[in-house]
């Protein structure tokens, strides 16, 4: 009602403005006389079926109707429009009847004069009933019976009422009404305006504190030089962040800075388990996005600590001690221990909902699991091989697929609820090992990342060159290759974004590579690590990759 009023005013203003004065007195007789002071569908019933109709007003009938087409012409509802186009022709085809009961065949004929040509381009529909002022008895043919019922007539009636009451039902008002709503919601959105821009005042406030505290804290810590170590053995591994600009989806690693080795943490040696897992609960190395590369270098128990790009608050301390309310102690809530493999596990992956677990082991057995007792374990499975498991992947839309990579260039696609295998495909015999297998998380494909075998004295030695294949999940059929270029290094992991478009490789030369998988073509690549990749993966954001390299000695 307050919409109709101030809509009302509105009008009112714009009729004095122009001077329209015998319009607005018609206006106020108009509004004087109506008792609802807004959409009235009995009034509309009304005009149709007890003015209209009845006085032959057929010009008026047939302007009202294309009224409401016009209103509905640049809507994109077509239920409406379908539906007030059949009801005009319902409504006209009792206009018909009308005259005809009522014994004025005169204004049928003067009907059809008027809107014959329109009606004839409608369809055939119409066709017959320019046939009807002649018909002797139309009421009894067969044709026309049912439009001279009574039933007919209250169930047109009703038709038109309920289509005027959805029209009207307060979700498709007028665009003058709609001002007064639009005005509401600025309205509460300037109070909401003013009330977040109070609150981030307020934060500020509380952050310029906070960041004072912190450089005061910061201020007051000891200078000690720190580092960790433990007794590895002779092996080594370098840990990458790259950074993707999200305008270019391209990816860049950040320079590295070389920082002094430091020998001690404090004077203290740290637990080396507690190393090898990862920092203690007390220590931790603040990164940001400019911190992208780590070399820790460990031989005979001893580590050297280099290429290491921290914050600028962290550069004489390299580590600081954190508060053991930073890290808090990790609660183990159950723990079950799955027996059945004979052989070392090489290799573990969730399926996609996480309800199923397929482990490998190096004498060519993969099994499934199901660790949550709520869950039917009739999934639960033994696969064997005959070959060393290279790589596994679950198909991502669902858990009913696994893909098994093998060393002999086998590819097996189980499928957990038949408990069997139903595909095994086999690549070329020039890249027999299939070091990592990755389903697109949109469509129904997979890549394989196969490599070639040669003599070397480690495990990346021996992998040859590379090779990555897309493969179609509905036919079991190789659709593509993804270009590498001459002799590439082997690719030892795969990583799609979010919607499958891009695809991120990982080689044995420290290389990462990615791919526009709707072109099929390599879109850039960089140098990652100096080291051999052997893992990738995107971000949360994706607009960063993570990797993992590694050095193999006497492997």
């Amino acid at each position: 009602m307050e919409n109709m009023q101030y809509a009302e005013e509105l009008v009112r203003e714009f009729l004095v403005f122009r001077g329209f004065t015998n319009t607005l007195q018609a206006l106020d007789n108009e509004l004087s006389t109506d008792i609802g002071k807004e959409f009235q569908v009995d009034k509309l019933i009304d005009l149709i079926f007890a003015i209209y109709i009845p006085r032959f007003q057929v010009d008026k009938l047939v302007g009202l109707l294309n009224f409401f087409k016009q209103c509905f012409s640049n809507l994109s509802e077509n239920v409406l429009v379908d539906t007030l186009l059949k009801l005009e022709g319902y409504i006209l085809r009792y206009y018909i009847v009308y005259a005809i009961q009522s014994g004025r065949k005169d204004m049928v004929l003067e009907f059809f004069g008027i809107n014959g040509n329109e009606l004839a381009q409608k369809g055939h529909d119409w066709t017959p009933w320019f046939a009807i002022p002649y018909v002797k008895n139309p009421s009894l043919d067969p044709q026309f019976r049912i439009y001279f019922s009574k039933e007919w007539y209250e169930g047109l009636r009703l038709s038109v009422r309920n289509f005027f009451n959805e029209l009207f039902n307060g979700t498709r008002i007028p665009a003058l009404l709609k001002i007064s709503s639009e005005k509401s919601t600025v309205n509460h959105l300037k109070k909401d305006i003013k009330q977040l821009n109070l609150k981030l005042s307020q934060l500020q406030a509380l952050l310029e504190e906070k960041e004072a505290l912190i450089f005061q804290l910061r201020s007051s810590a000891g200078n000690a030089p720190s580092t960790f170590g433990t007794s590895a053995g002779q092996a080594s591994s370098t840990t990458s962040f790259s950074g993707m600009d999200e305008e270019k989806n391209l990816s860049v690693s950040d320079k590295e800075i070389d920082a002094p080795a430091t020998p001690s943490l404090g004077e203290r040696e740290l637990n080396p388990d507690r190393a090898v897992g990862g920092p203690a609960k007390n220590v931790s190395r603040p990164w940001n996005e400019s911190s992208s590369v780590a070399d820790i270098e460990i031989e005979n128990g001893k580590s050297d600590v280099s290429h290491m790009n921290c914050d600028d608050s962290y550069k004489d301390d390299g580590f600081q001690m954190q508060g053991e309310e930073e890290f808090p102690e990790v609660k183990v809530d159950f723990q079950e221990t799955f027996l059945g493999h004979t052989s070392a596990i090489s290799r573990c992956c969730f399926s996609a909902s996480g309800n199923n677990i397929a482990s490998a082991s190096v004498d060519g057995t993969v099994r499934i699991w199901t660790y949550d007792s709520s869950t039917s374990a009739s999934r639960n499975a033994t696969i064997y091989c005959g070959a060393e498991i290279m790589s596994l992947d679950w198909e991502c839309k669902s858990d009913r697929l696994l893909l098994i990579g093998t060393a002999d260039g086998g590819i097996k696609a189980w499928n957990v609820d038949a408990k069997r295998v139903v595909c095994d495909l086999n690549t070329s015999e020039a890249f027999p090992s299939v070091l990592d297998l990755k389903c697109s998380p949109v469509e129904p494909i997979f890549v394989s990342a196969a490599a070639s075998r040669r003599h070397g004295s480690n495990y990346i030695e021996s992998l040859g060159f590379a090779s990555l294949t897309v493969w179609n999940m509905k036919t079991w059929r190789a659709m593509s290759a993804l270009p590498l270029g001459e002799d590439p290094p082997a690719i030892t992991s795969l990583s799609f974004n979010h919607n499958g478009k891009i695809l991120a490789a990982a080689a044995t030369d420290g290389m990462i590579h990615i791919f526009d998988m709707a072109a099929g073509l390599q879109i850039t690549g960089w140098p990652a690590h100096d080291t051999a990749i052997s893992s990738i993966l995107f971000g949360p954001d994706e607009t960063s990759i993570f990797s993992l390299g590694f050095r193999w000695e006497d492997i």
